[in-house]
């Protein structure tokens, strides 16, 4: 591959969520010891970047993404010495790490929240004491919280327990800018921003107006919520966001060959996104157009219209189909599944399908052993967006639930390790030729020496129906095939059979 093409550009990436990982020390939670034990294995993979999500200090109230120090390292996930000795073994092996940056927010046990509240956004309450606008919470509820002790309310877009940050103030954003500089300073390759169009708010504190109803849910939950309600205007996505990447690109640029990811989440995504990564912003974004909902069939529209929409704006765009907030994959989109099934060809197709799309590809923890949606108990629950809303969903904890490493995975972590889950741990996986991990092995090791399905342009051919997606990648005169069958029944197409959820990429084949 030419040397000049930046890293990141049609990588392929490993998410870790590190509590739900490994634990070294038998506390029941992760830890950076146990991301640096299994290196080899997210090596093995064919994986080209690691994404790390918060192992910052943090009361845990969103588990990580309330940040109560910026610059150290949770006690329960190690040591910063224990992060350092992680990155440098990740380099060794080849590998980059980026590392999850929260800006918009932090935990109200950090200690500016109380040394420095002209850090957060704090408002007068009406004449009748009610909150100064209409913003509503993405977990539920309003988006302000009264303090008593000062008298206003502090704006929370999320828990009460993270108020935000207010980047109208300079000195927030140096804080933040600081922030990155000690990371980069440690050696790591980049980060992946936390709702990045959350940064900044309106400062006339306008009401949202209300939101097209044809628009469907706003967040992950598919019920009557009233965050789908609004039209988020005023509450994020202001244009003052655009100077202040600008401001972070030339941090950025004082290190060579370093990468910032953004996660945008609002109605009119692609267009924000083409802002976000225009030249001296951000490298690349992505979104939640393939990760949305809970039950959504796998169609070849499905796919072709978010990338399509990504090409019309422009950029390079980033994809993934499961990740720490979403409903996994492999049981979201299986057909005539109940949101926590299971078959091994569809994931594996799943694997496949991520790695020829046009973009940076990041893959969640268990994709690689094609891991269903744990079904959980009200009681096992720990997501407070969960706990809010049972029964109508359960949150984020059946993607969160820990990675089963052996046969006899002990059931004493932060949550319960499914016995679906445990019928496909990594040692019994490892042992099957046909199994999911072996298959995710072959084909991203593969993939590694394939600079079509990396950097190649991407065409749609048309095909009889929504269930059969044929791609057509092409770099510098040469090109790949790569055509998918979505469907739980056999098909024949262009005089080739096709087996359920069954697959073929010119140069690999599920049959190979």
């Amino acid at each position: 591959m030419n040397k000049n093409i930046e890293w990141w550009r049609g990588a392929a990436f490993y998410q870790i969520y590190p509590r739900s990982f490994l634990d070294t020390n038998n506390d029941g939670t992760g830890d950076l010891p146990g991301i640096t034990q299994k290196l080899e294995y997210i090596a093995s993979l064919g994986i080209e970047g690691i994404w790390i999500s918060p192992f910052y200090k943090s009361p845990m109230k969103d588990y990580g993404y309330d940040v109560s120090d910026y610059r150290d390292v949770d006690p329960m996930f190690g040591t910063i010495e224990d992060f350092d000795e992680l990155l440098a073994k990740s380099h060794d092996l080849g590998m980059k790490v980026i590392i999850d940056l929260v800006l918009s927010h932090t935990s109200n046990q950090h200690p500016w929240f109380d040394e420095k509240p002209e850090y957060y956004v704090w408002a007068d309450a009406k004449a009748d004491g009610s909150p100064p606008n209409n913003w509503v919470s993405v977990f539920g509820g309003s988006a302000w919280e009264w303090c008593a002790h000062r008298g206003k309310y502090y704006l929370h877009n999320f828990l009460r327990e993270q108020p935000d940050l207010n980047f109208h103030n300079p000195d927030v954003q140096e804080e933040a800018l600081a922030a990155c500089r000690f990371w980069l300073d440690r050696g790591v390759d980049g980060f992946r921003l936390d709702v990045i169009n959350f940064l900044f708010h309106d400062e006339m504190l306008r009401n949202n107006p209300p939101r097209d109803p044809s628009l469907g849910v706003a967040t992950q939950f598919e019920g009557d919520d009233p965050y789908s309600q609004q039209s988020h205007i005023y509450d994020k996505s202001r244009p003052e966001m655009l100077p202040f990447l600008e401001r972070l690109r030339g941090v950025m640029d004082e290190y060579p060959d370093k990468m910032t990811l953004g996660e945008i989440s609002c109605d009119n995504v692609f267009e924000r996104t083409a802002e976000y990564t225009a030249a001296g912003r951000l490298n690349t974004a992505y979104n939640t157009d393939l990760m949305a909902g809970v039950h959504k069939d796998l169609s070849s529209s499905l796919i072709i219209n978010p990338i399509e929409a990504a090409l019309r704006q422009g950029g390079w765009p980033s994809w993934a189909f499961s990740n720490h907030d979403v409903v996994r994959a492999a049981s979201r989109w299986l057909p005539d599944g109940d949101g926590f099934s299971h078959d091994p060809e569809f994931s594996k197709m799943l694997i496949g399908l991520l790695g020829c799309l046009y973009g940076t590809a990041f893959y969640y923890q268990g994709e690689e052993l094609g891991l269903p949606e744990a079904r959980l108990k009200f009681e096992e629950l720990h997501d407070p967006w969960g706990i809010h809303l049972w029964p109508e969903w359960q949150g984020r904890d059946g993607c969160r639930t820990p990675i089963p490493w052996v046969d006899n995975m002990p059931d004493n972590g932060w949550l319960p390790v499914p016995d679906s889950h445990k019928a496909l741990s990594v040692e019994k996986e490892s042992l099957s030729e046909n199994s999911t991990l072996n298959f995710t092995k072959k084909f991203l090791n593969w993939r590694k020496d394939q600079t079509c399905l990396k950097l190649g342009d991407i065409r749609f051919l048309e095909t009889p129906n929504d269930k059969i997606l044929h791609i057509v990648r092409e770099y510098e005169g040469e090109s790949r095939n790569c055509i998918f069958n979505f469907s739980a029944v056999p098909a024949i197409y262009q005089g080739r059979t096709f087996k359920p959820y069954g697959f073929y990429v010119s140069g690999f084949s599920d049959d190979d």
